[in-house]
């Protein structure tokens, strides 16, 4: 049993075994007779519960480019890592003029707020996104759904031939596609 601390009146909030277990009165409430008797516990449960095991949140995920992004002295940067987004950085560039003006460039604003590193580069902006090649921005808006809709978008599947294990991608769509 565990208790925790709650802010309603200096109340203690018991969290035991099973949810109908009546919180213990603290010892200044209790009547007399009861203040000196033992405690009695909950019947234990037959079965112990296994934990859950989760796998640790992704916030950054890696890529690389299909050309890569050349800078202005021509090295191409084609490794990067990309985080998850926030409500934030979705609701943000709304606010900024190019987008209002062009809908259009909401994803290189979007993109250079959610790129984190790209090559050796020291600072992703929305300005280094705006020049990369049309298939690399395709590949990023691609990948940008692919992660934020709940981490992935493969699904485990069987061969039917000899009934193998593997992984589908069911992202990819083109561009303009929703």
């Amino acid at each position: 049993m565990r208790r925790t601390a709650g802010r309603t009146g200096g109340a203690v909030a018991w969290a035991g075994q099973d949810a109908a277990e009546p919180a213990p009165e603290p010892a200044a409430q209790q009547p007399p007779d009861r203040q000196s008797a033992p405690q009695q516990s909950a019947p234990q449960q037959s079965a112990p519960q296994q934990p859950l095991l989760q796998e640790p949140l992704r916030t950054e995920f890696p890529f690389q480019l299909p050309r890569g992004y050349v800078d202005e002295s021509g090295t191409v940067h084609r490794d990067g890592v990309m985080r998850l987004s926030t409500a934030r950085d979705e609701l943000v560039p709304l606010r900024d003029v190019r987008v209002q003006e062009n809908p259009a460039y909401l994803s290189v604003v979007l993109l250079g707020r959610v790129i984190t590193r790209l090559g050796t580069l020291p600072l992703v902006h929305d300005g280094i996104v705006e020049n990369m090649f049309a298939s690399d921005l395709a590949f990023l808006q691609d990948f940008y759904r692919q992660i934020n809709a709940e981490g992935h978008t493969r699904a485990g599947v069987r061969c039917p031939h000899c009934s193998e294990p593997f992984e589908v991608e069911l992202g990819g769509s083109r561009l303009g596609e929703s």
